[in-house]
């Protein structure tokens, strides 16, 4: 649900996406809010796991700990690209609370939340 990653620093993530008709969230010719939900699930796992590459570690398994204020303004097209933008909030002993943003192709925000990730023990 991530196809490139954009930007990386400790305290914050960009990927991008292009919505196809091959998705499982696909459907109507827009990707489904569950896959929205999920495209955020995955960038803030990539926040994680390229952490943990760049320290030359395995990557560590990870669960969603909670979502909150997630709103959904518009449902991407296919074939339209998003960009998601994470920001750490916090992160203390394995668990990270993070604001997240996703964009249009035009630069519109289409979609916005806050999760919560656990690192499994």
């Amino acid at each position: 649900m991530v196809d490139v990653l954009l930007s990386f620093t400790k305290t914050k993530v960009v990927s991008s996406f292009t919505i196809n008709e091959h998705n499982i969230f696909f459907d109507s010719n827009f990707l489904m809010e569950s896959g929205l939900i999920e495209n955020m699930a995955q960038t803030v796992a990539l926040h994680t796991g390229y952490d943990f590459f760049l320290r030359n570690e395995p990557a560590p398994t990870g669960y969603i700990g909670s979502i909150k204020n997630i709103e959904i303004l518009k449902l991407p097209k296919m074939n339209e690209k998003i960009i998601t933008e994470v920001e750490i909030l916090h992160e203390f002993n394995g668990v990270t609370l993070v604001d997240i943003f996703v964009l249009n192709g035009e630069k519109e925000k289409i979609a916005y939340g806050q999760m919560k990730t656990v690192i499994a023990s």
